[in-house]
């Protein structure tokens, strides 16, 4: 790929064609907020309606990640080759499966040791023994087992299958790739270095894919973030009838990192992307602020 593509979405199907095979892409919404861009239909002769863009471009990575390679330079290198550079306002989206690799986060299987509770599991549902017992190891409680699904609540407080463990994508299935330690420390981290390279304090949010309770398919969470607030709050304000938002907390990270889905294929090299034009909220923000107490869980 010589040159990243910037689409501005002029037909359904050549969208879905390149967010699903193509390695660059930008995606086009209205408004800060996230509404599907429509076009305003002015008659000819009129100027039509300028709408605000949020742009989502897709940072390739042909090489592959090794353990304490500094990943502002290798993203910002990939831009460079491509002719794009970050630019203020910008929002970089980096998939935690490259952050993990950097940090050197593989656990040898080899090394793992099931217990026979765990093998029992594995072999009814013809999982590997040594993958469970790496997920038991990293959760701090098991929120459901059950039909070769194991739910934990991992050291972070994340809720998802098998402590977000990973064997797709590392080398063939010898080694697992645990979650960062602290993915709010390495977004803050990665910040820094792009900072240091070039100037601009640029937000960055870390992403994972997981389930969800009584949808199908995975899409993005936001699982560590640094520069920019993950929640919206509108509650207090009144609607264009008048009616008091009560309820209405927006997950803007989360919404972000699916964004960035759209373009960070699992099989296309492009665990990284750019958010342009999106109007965040600027300050400290921590992943555990997406995190809903078990208090209030209906259902856990």
């Amino acid at each position: 790929m010589n040159k990243l593509r910037d689409f501005r979405g002029t037909a359904a199907a050549k969208r879905r064609k390149s967010a699903a095979h193509g390695p660059s892409a930008a995606l086009r919404v209205n408004s800060s907020r996230g509404t599907p861009a429509l076009d305003t239909g002015a008659p000819k002769g009129r100027k039509k309606r300028k709408l605000n863009e949020v742009q989502i471009i897709a940072i390739p990575v042909a090489s592959e990640i090794q353990p304490g390679d500094p990943l502002a330079d290798t993203l910002i290198e990939s831009l460079r080759q491509h002719g794009v550079s970050l630019e203020a306002g910008d929002i970089l989206v980096v998939k935690h499966k490259i952050v993990s690799k950097s940090e050197g986060r593989f656990v040898d299987l080899a090394t793992v040791e099931p217990t026979a509770e765990s093998i029992a599991w594995a072999k009814e549902y013809g999982l590997d023994p040594r993958v469970i017992e790496l997920a038991l190891r990293e959760s701090r409680a098991v929120i459901r087992r059950k039909n070769g699904v194991l739910i934990t609540e991992t050291h972070h407080g994340f809720l998802c299958a098998n402590s977000g463990i990973d064997v797709s994508n590392v080398n063939g299935g010898r080694h697992a790739l645990l979650l960062p330690e602290d993915p709010d420390r390495s977004a803050a981290q990665l910040r820094r270095h792009i900072k240091h390279r070039i100037g601009l304090k640029i937000p960055v949010i870390i992403t994972d894919s997981f389930g969800r309770p009584w949808r199908e398919g995975l899409t993005e969470s936001c699982i560590g973030i640094a520069g920019l607030k993950p929640l919206h709050d509108d509650r207090g304000r009144r609607d264009p009838h008048g009616y008091k938002l009560r309820v209405s907390l927006e997950a803007v990270a989360d919404e972000l990192a699916c964004a960035a889905g759209l373009v960070c294929g699992k099989l296309n090299r492009t665990p990284a992307c750019i958010v342009r034009g999106f109007r965040y909220e600027s300050g400290r923000g921590h992943a555990r602020d997406l995190l809903r107490p078990a208090s209030t869980d209906l259902f856990r």
